[in-house]
């Protein structure tokens, strides 16, 4: 009889020790039954007998590439997670076939895009920094084409909301059947499919969101991550990963060409990499910006150069970061607003639904007609959201086709592929969005962009709040004028930030990095630990245990603890300790005591709240 150790697939414990008759190999997919119940595993090792009566293995299933994993491996040491966990993020592997193919249709470079794509074929892991509009997916696309020729297999990364049909239909012009699209959003049914064409070798270029990266890689040649400063690229839950991080990893492990690539870099991958600098546009456009020092809202200055717009049959976008109707309902007596009962944020205002709504946990109540804290009956809107936003240019603008683009209006693939299509049809006056508005769409028709309530987003409590802030601007800037004249409004009391650095990333990058220096990324690094507990008490005490076996690890700086920014998710307590070091190894360390409390570590977070 053989034994060995089995990592359940996707369950937070430690491999188990099951038998078998027949000998299997590391790594080697298995079921097994755990708690009366079948489950994958994932042979670690083989172990001698235990003094213990053990269950058998019932089956073998598959296996996971060596790209998988290596990455599962790092994942489970770098994110210190279970290696079962780590496991539970890829998709089995079922056999590959890789035919020669030979795509010819090519994009026209020029001479500085040809440049830019010889750096990159020169340089294992670089950076392409470019402008918006600059062309720079023509070079991924250059550079895809020669992987694919080559015979190996390539992964477009993007952030999920970037995963358009334009983007679809774009590559497709290229490379036919050849690509498969991998996203959230994507039905169970289409993904099995796409598993299949995959593993028979017909599809060979992979476009799709962080998930896209746990496919079963067998021959992987290139990895391009678009937009690659995205947030969207690090998990939200645990283990807290980083997509493009793990790109890097396995590129510079197994010799894999790995590019980089955004208009607003982050400071990391700058200071870190080979960049090439890909300025101007790839059109002759020409952009003017409008700098509106008023509180958020409609005025006559927006109003007036929408009207412009719309009668020169032109588009306008208009971003605002609050969906619904409003961010709050207030009291004029008390000053209080009405607070989701599971959470400790105020509750938004859904007038379609005539609810309040909890963006964090799901809550949802009537909208109530007197103050909870006082009685009083004079309640107000505050913070103008998406919805509201709508209702308000429709008034103003009876005629005009308008158009939300935002989490609670686009629900389904089908939704965003009709918005997109009607609004590059010119069915479409005017768009107003969240920051779903930014992402790598192409609208050839807009000469107006509108940039509202951002300027609050400096004031957050996160280091990285200024390239944040100004990424965004300049991300949703760069829709307007795309092929023609264009005008970007930034509507705040804070214009002269963005004033200073519109269209200067460059300047930009120099003076935060002289303002990190020695604090943040990319001079040090960070690791945020979560206490969550429904007993605050025992939060608390929790807390002061690991902070008191912190102090014990050395080269590790303890930057503060206390409670989160947001207090409480769903009846959850919430504490934090924020810790910086120059090395990863203190911070692992670190992890790895939170990990013994069931807190939970964040290492290089971009998420403080």
């Amino acid at each position: 009889m053989n034994y060995y150790k089995i990592a359940i697939i996707g369950v937070n414990l430690q491999p188990l020790t099951y038998e078998s008759e027949f000998e299997l190999g590391e790594f080697e997919i298995v079921s097994v039954i755990l708690r009366g119940k079948k489950q994958s595993g994932c042979v670690i090792n083989h172990t001698s007998k235990p003094n213990f009566k053990t269950a058998k293995i019932v089956e073998r299933l598959g296996s996971f590439t060596n790209y998988q994993i290596t990455l599962a491996k790092f994942i489970s040491h770098y994110y210190t997670c279970e290696i079962g966990v780590a496991f539970g993020l890829f998709e089995p592997f079922s056999g590959c076939q890789m035919a020669k193919c030979s795509f010819i249709k090519s994009p026209n470079l020029s001479p500085l895009q040809q440049q830019a794509a010889q750096f990159a074929k020169q340089n294992q892991i670089c950076l392409l920094f470019g402008d918006t509009g600059s062309g720079k997916s023509e070079i991924y696309i250059s550079l895809i084409k020669e992987c694919l020729n080559s015979g190996k297999q390539a992964l477009f990364l993007m952030p999920e909301i970037s995963l358009t049909p334009q983007m679809q239909e774009r590559l497709e012009a290229y490379f036919g059947k050849s690509v498969g699209i991998w996203h959230s959003k994507i039905s169970a049914k289409n993904k099995k499919t796409l598993l299949t064409n995959f593993s028979l070798g017909d599809v060979k270029l992979i476009a799709g969101a962080r998930s896209a990266l746990f496919l079963p890689f067998s021959d992987l040649g290139l990895i391009v991550v678009d937009e690659e400063h995205d947030d969207s690229y690090k998990s939200s839950g645990d283990p807290y990963y980083n997509a493009k991080d793990l790109a890097v990893y396995i590129a510079n492990k197994m010799g894999i060409k790995c590019l980089l690539g955004s208009a607003t870099p982050s400071l990391n991958s700058y200071a870190k990499f080979p960049h090439f600098r890909l300025k101007g546009r790839f059109y002759n456009s020409q952009k003017e910006y409008i700098y509106d020092h008023s509180p958020t809202g409609l005025n006559e200055l927006l109003l007036s150069h929408i009207s412009d717009t719309i009668n020169k049959k032109k588009q306008a976008i208009i971003f605002l970061p609050t969906r619904a109707n409003f961010k709050f309902l207030t009291c004029k007596n008390c000053a209080q607003s009405i607070q989701c009962p599971y959470c400790s944020i105020s509750l938004s205002l859904h007038k379609k639904d005539k609810a309040l709504k909890c963006h964090y946990c799901g809550f949802v109540c009537a909208i109530p007609s007197i103050c909870p804290s006082c009685n009083n009956q004079m309640l107000e809107s505050r913070k103008i959201g998406t919805s509201e936003l709508v209702l308000q240019l429709k008034s103003h603008f009876p005629s005009a086709n308008i158009a939300k683009f935002d989490k609670d209006e686009i629900t389904t693939q089908n939704k965003l592929t009709t918005l997109l299509k009607n609004f590059n049809e010119n069915k479409i006056d005017i768009v107003v969005g969240t920051q779903m508005l930014s992402k790598g769409h192409d609208y050839h028709n807009v000469t107006l962009a509108i940039i509202m309530g951002l300027d609050e987003h400096l004031d957050y409590s996160d280091y990285q709040a200024r390239s944040k802030s100004l990424a965004l601007a300049m991300q949703v800037a760069g829709r307007a004028g795309r092929a023609d004249y264009g005008k970007v409004i930034i509507q705040g009391l804070k214009c002269e930030f963005f004033a200073e650095y519109m269209d200067k990333f460059d300047k930009f990058i120099d003076d935060e990095m002289a303002i990190r220096d020695g604090l943040y990324p990319p001079f040090t690094r960070l690791l945020r630990i979560k206490i969550e507990e429904k007993d605050e008490n025992k939060a608390i005490i929790k807390m002061e245990k690991i902070l008191k076996e912190l102090k014990e690890i050395r080269n590790l700086e303890i930057i503060g603890s206390g409670k989160c920014i947001i207090e409480m998710i769903a009846s959850k307590h919430r504490y934090q300790i924020l810790l910086r070091s120059i090395s990863h190894t203190p911070l692992l360390q670190a992890s790895q005591i939170a990990r013994v409390y069931g807190a939970l570590p964040d290492i290089d977070p971009v998420n403080f709240s």
